[in-house]
């Protein structure tokens, strides 16, 4: 039997890199997976690409009105919600002087707000099933400090405090809730960086980043049933930066 043998999974921010990684694990794991993203092209390329058991819907995580009815669409297809991977994001380099308001207040809507719309408009699916995991993907950012990225630092604390505070919330209903804190992960997000690559691959005790399935293996893993005493923790998965 497969880890997610009849699970159907939603995971936001699927058109590229670790959303698409997490949906090609748990698709070949069994389970039937919805992507979201805001790339229309990308998202149905990659639908196409991994097959009968993989949907895309369009899907804007900021937006209250685009999470109901994406949820919506899954529950009257599926009758059901098994896992919500929180993956959508965006990162910015700017330090606390250098941040207009208006790329904090977009970093926050993406990054933040977005994981509790989800996580609010999942949950009374997850509770009438009385079962579901929710994996909401957060950063080493969330957890140390972080120079010339103080929103997206921001962000993702915030991400570490809400799993927390929904695990607490959600548990008496079956529904368990961790966040995962990736380090350098070398996905589509890094190419307008320039030579960033290889200045945080320098950062690495182990000498390089990590592939996005290195990641999305430990996603599958919580959102398993092999993971079902584990809730309300941080998962990082850094290659030793954090030692």
């Amino acid at each position: 039997m497969n880890r997610l043998d009849n699970k159907i999974a939603v995971v936001t921010g699927g058109a590229h890199g670790q959303g698409a990684a997490e949906a090609e694990l748990f698709i070949a794991a069994g389970a039937q997976v919805v992507i979201t993203d805001v790339d229309i092209e990308g998202g149905e390329a990659t639908a196409q690409r991994l097959g009968a058991s993989c949907q895309f819907l369009a899907h804007d995580v900021a937006s209250e009105e685009a999470w109901i009815r994406v949820v919506g669409d899954v529950v009257d297809r599926y009758r059901r919600i098994d896992v919500l991977v929180n993956n959508a994001g965006i990162f910015r380099v700017l330090g606390l002087e250098e941040t207009p308001l208006a790329v904090w207040n977009e970093l926050v809507a993406i990054n933040q707000t977005g994981v509790f719309l989800g996580m609010r408009t999942v949950a009374p699916v997850m509770k009438e099933q009385r079962s579901g995991a929710i994996v909401n993907i957060s950063s080493i950012a969330g957890l140390v400090a972080s120079a010339q990225a103080h929103a997206y630092s921001a962000t993702k604390w915030a991400v570490r405090g809400m799993s927390k505070s929904a695990a607490v919330e959600l548990g008496p209903s079956g529904i368990r809730v961790n966040s995962v804190h990736p380090g350098f992960i070398d996905t589509q997000m890094l190419d307008e960086f320039g030579s960033l690559r290889e200045t945080l691959a320098d950062k690495v005790p182990l000498g390089r980043m990590a592939d996005a399935t290195e990641v999305a293996r430990l996603v599958l893993f919580l959102a398993s049933d092999d993971a079902a005493y584990c809730s309300g923790h941080e998962f990082v998965v850094d290659g030793a930066v954090r030692s």
